[in-house]
């Protein structure tokens, strides 16, 4: 017995209907084994006989039939019952379900090693230079480093990418008037805080736009000579402006030292908040995982170049593109401007190059915004089409973009403050903390001030997080710290409180009885309440590889939701410091031990800590 059932069930299915049906060329069935809804019905419910009866043209009560006289499942299920049009209802003996939870005690807690290691790599965080993270990056951080850690987790190889947009004209611009402000000596540019940079990035970006918006519209509705003297000046300062951001681009491409001394410390003032909220937020993002536009200037002009000469682009008024016709795809792929200029996909496609035969990926992951969609589909089927997919063994890499949804007020609109501003994300995690802090108190008054500081950061921040990933990645979700506060509820706090509470039961246990609970005791799920925490239990390997394979760390939350659901059913219901007898009561402690376990593992992927107390 494997320490998941689902695996041997379909092993049995699959031998069942092909000995039920040996004349029939029916290649590999899937059984559409699921867990069965009402507990009363059994443990698990196989749906096969309705899509093959009507492929065999059979009543599916018949085929059905077929399979049950034919499958062998003495060892481990009670008789099979078929129920309804066609369900096969199935129930797990008692201490076969005991041994199945004997097999996910060891290390792995039943989650199996690969057959094959793979090397992922995932995109994740995605600042840009001289701005702030808002509640924006919270998504792009949170869902790619717990993609991440589920590929971990389940044994693969794993490098995380943060692409830092730290190159091209805006940045250019803003390094060029932080430069002229220095050597005036109107600054110390050491002295230099990530909201002086946001500040001055947004008044050098009004200033290169002065007058522009405004002529446009008067030389579109003709409103004549007075109309464009009035604005002439504004025009040419926002022209000028802007030719000064271009000089400071060439001077920054070419080295000078002075624009690099200011580039490379506003670098570091960015990166350094960006890694701190990291850091709060217990996401794996680093120095050595962070690869700026800038590492990609050298390869643009390689790429394009590689990319004309084997006709894989072609010029279109001016400029080059890589037409997608053949997957699909109406709009081609822009990758250099009539002007010369280069552009995001140009970027994400050396970077694909780079990833992928560089670094021996075989599995890309993006975690960035759903309104990016077209353009990964355009750079996706590019870099097929380029062939910059394809391994130096010659295999092909599978390139996904994450989509995730936006996160939203309590009004339905996007998450601003009062004021409209995006909410800097510093600031959200601070609340986060001060709002678990109260509420810890609350809870627990007994915790000396170090402690419930501790704990708090823990809830606060683990709240926000397992808010995030709880909702399918791909929707948009309400952010309220209310609700993914509460402590009850598919909420972080919630499973958090299991953890302790198993912690709790089993610190008791030695203290009030002498017992330490014995990992090796043998489980006897008999109670409803036991074989539904069990049943839980068991699912947890098969919900990591469906979260890793789907890039869904949601399926990870809902497992754990199950899980801590059903312990605090099992820990109502099913006493074991007063059970009847030391099997009993060995059983229970034991089952209580690996739900802690498997709870804190699942919390771990997530990037989630776990306090002792709460």
């Amino acid at each position: 017995m494997t320490a998941d059932p689902l695996t041997t069930l379909r092993a049995r299915f699959d031998a069942a209907i092909a000995k039920a049906f040996p004349d029939e060329d029916l290649g590999t069935i899937d059984p559409l084994i699921t867990g069965a809804k009402n507990p009363q019905h059994g443990d698990f419910q196989a749906n096969v006989a309705m899509s093959l009866g009507k492929r065999l043209q059979k009543k599916p009560r018949d085929v059905a039939q077929a399979i049950v006289d034919a499958i062998e499942l003495d060892d481990f299920c009670d008789a099979p019952e078929i129920a309804g049009p066609g369900f096969i209802n199935l129930r797990l003996k008692t201490d076969a379900l005991g041994d199945a939870l004997g097999a996910m005690r060891d290390a792995g807690l039943g989650v199996p090693a690969p057959e094959r290691v793979q090397h992922v790599v995932v995109d994740l965080c995605g600042v840009n230079l001289a701005k702030q993270m808002h509640v924006g990056h919270l998504r792009a951080t949170v869902i790619g480093d717990a993609i991440a850690r589920l590929w971990e987790r389940l044994g693969h190889t794993v490098t995380r990418q943060n692409h830092f947009g730290d190159w091209g004209l805006p940045i250019a611009m803003v390094t060029g008037v932080l430069k002229a402000r220095r050597d005036a000596g109107e600054l110390n540019i050491e002295d230099l805080s990530l909201a002086d940079l946001e500040n001055a990035y947004r008044l050098a970006q009004l200033e290169s736009s002065r007058g522009q918006a405004e002529m446009r519209a008067i030389k579109k509705h003709q409103l004549g000579p007075k109309a464009e003297a009035e604005w002439e000046d504004e025009f040419t300062q926002g022209t000028a402006a802007r030719e000064s951001a271009r000089e400071s681009l060439v001077a920054l491409q070419e080295g000078d030292p002075g624009m690099r001394e200011v580039w490379e410390r506003i670098s570091r003032v960015t990166l350094d908040a960006c890694f701190d909220n990291c850091r709060r937020l217990n996401a794996n993002v680093t120095e050595a995982a962070t690869a700026g536009e800038s590492t990609y200037r050298s390869e643009l002009g390689q790429v394009v170049a590689d990319l004309e000469s084997r006709g894989v682009a072609e010029e279109s008024d001016g400029a080059l593109v890589v037409r997608l016709n053949e997957y699909g795809i109406k709009e081609p792929a822009l990758i250099r401007k009539r002007d010369g200029g280069f552009l995001y996909a140009t970027t994400d496609l050396a970077a694909i190059r780079r990833r992928v035969r560089g670094l021996g990926a075989e599995r890309v992951i993006y975690a960035v915004d759903a309104r990016q969609s077209l353009h990964f589909r355009q750079v996706f089927a590019a870099a097929l089409k380029a062939g910059y997919a394809t391994r130096a063994d010659g295999v092909e890499a599978e390139l996904s973009h994450a989509a995730f949804g936006m996160v939203l007020g309590e009004d339905g609109g996007p998450f601003k403050t009062r004021s409209g501003d995006n909410v800097k994300l510093s600031d959200l995690l601070d609340e986060a903390v001060e709002r678990a802090e109260k509420a810890v108190a609350e809870k627990n008054p007994d915790l000396d001030a170090d402690e419930r500081r501790a704990v708090a950061r823990a809830v606060g921040i683990g709240a926000i997080k397992h808010a995030d990933l709880s909702n399918e990645r791909s929707r948009d979700y309400v952010f309220g710290f209310d609700r993914m506060l509460a402590f009850e509820g598919n909420t972080g706090p919630y499973v958090q409180y299991a953890v302790v509470r198993t912690g709790s039961m089993l610190r008791k246990a030695e203290e009030r009885l002498g017992v330490t609970p014995d990992e090796r005791a043998t489980i006897l799920p008999e109670a409803p309440e036991e074989r539904a925490l069990s049943l839980a239990l068991l699912r947890y390997a098969g919900a990591l590889e469906q979260a890793a394979m789907h890039a869904e760390p949601h399926r990870v939350c809902t497992a754990l939701y199950e899980i801590a659901s059903s312990f605090s059913s099992f820990f109502a219901s099913c006493p074991a410091l007063a059970a009847e007898d030391d099997a009993t009561r060995d059983s229970r402690l034991a089952l209580a031990a690996l739900t802690g376990r498997v709870l804190r593992d699942g919390l771990g992927v997530l990037g989630i800590e776990t306090p002792h107390r709460m």
